[in-house]
């Protein structure tokens, strides 16, 4: 049996179905992240698992219990918030004791129990501060902090690093992984970034209006994509119809299909011949060079750790494909 298993959950606002008849199953210590667009169901999805929506339809079952009806305090279950939800005028203790307090356990035990979680998150130094001191990754381990420290069943993260800049989202993200790794509690996740939920996840259900458009590990879903909404919204693959994939492949498709190659396993060739691919547009991103290419009337992006000054933009140049890297997509 699945420890978490969301069965056939169906809601709607007004006209507009957000969830329909969605099943998944999730095991006991996965990270398990809910993926997809603004509008595909996944921020709904977790407030139904964590009591805070209730659904038209379906059953929530946490270990076997059916805790559908439960009111959100019932279910043990613990919440990271996009806004962190920290109360500002309160130290960093008293801000992870205070569910602990909340449940009247001893003075002692509250400070053991803080103690230990603050170790585990860095923060033990930081323990008299007050919050709106902290900076905004200090705060997202706050709030992470006071989530864990009410050792509940599961913890939901809704898209929890969507408040910080580039650099401390990378720090943050390595931070809960590692987290997640020394205690093993079964994590669910939401976000709409794509490097997010990869880098993340044991499991990744890719959303799409309201349905599961995949359902796989990491490596399965960038790589081997269920459907072309998956492999344009994961992987931003690349399309080539039935009369390019001919010509540049040598790849036989039905009227009905599409060939997808992901940026990154597309090639590009100098030619001194015409050819019907120009290169449009280089951009330089440090550790990559993205090149994008008119072919046809159609855009192809293609990325490469190839120098930039090997292209230059107006150039000619013919496109390629290992045979193991193209996907055959209906």
């Amino acid at each position: 049996m699945a420890f978490l298993e969301i069965k056939n959950i169906s809601k709607k606002f007004g006209d507009s179905i957000v969830l329909d008849d969605l099943s998944i199953k999730i095991e006991k210590g996965n990270f398990f992240s809910f993926l997809g667009p603004s509008g595909c169901g996944k921020t709904t999805l977790l407030r139904i698992i964590a009591g805070l929506e209730s659904p038209d339809a379906g059953q929530i079952i946490l270990d076997g219990i059916d805790i559908t009806d439960l009111p959100p305090q019932k279910r043990n279950i613990g919440i990271v918030f996009q806004n962190y939800a920290l109360f500002p005028h309160m130290t960093v203790f008293d801000n992870i004791a205070y569910g602990l307090k909340i449940k009247k356990l001893p003075t002692t035990e509250i400070n053991k129990l803080v103690a230990e979680v603050l170790e585990k998150v860095h923060l033990l130094n930081k323990k008299d501060q007050n919050i709106s001191l902290l900076s905004g990754g200090e705060q997202q381990r706050v709030s992470l902090a006071r989530a864990i420290v009410m050792q509940p069943q599961l913890i939901l993260f809704d898209e929890p690093l969507s408040n910080l800049d580039y650099s401390l989202r990378i720090e943050a993200r390595n931070e809960i992984k590692r987290l997640q790794n020394e205690i093993g509690i079964t994590s669910i996740y939401v976000t709409h970034d794509q490097s997010e939920a990869l880098s993340l996840s044991d499991t990744i259900a890719v959303l799409q209006k309201g349905i599961a458009a995949q359902i796989g590990t990491s490596k399965e879903v960038y790589f081997k994509p269920a459907n072309k909404f998956v492999a344009e919204f994961v992987g931003h693959y690349n399309f080539f119809d039935k009369e390019s994939s001919a010509e540049l492949f040598k790849t036989t498709i039905t009227d009905a299909q599409k060939t997808a190659v992901l940026p990154e396993h597309v090639i590009i060739h100098k030619t001194t011949d015409h050819s019907n691919a120009l290169i449009k547009d280089i951009l330089f991103a440090g550790s990559f060079v993205e090149y994008i290419i008119n072919y046809k009337e159609m855009i192809v992006r293609v990325i490469g750790t190839t120098p930039i000054q090997s292209f230059i933009i107006g150039e000619n140049i013919l496109l390629s494909a290992a045979p193991e890297n193209i996907q055959v997509i209906s």
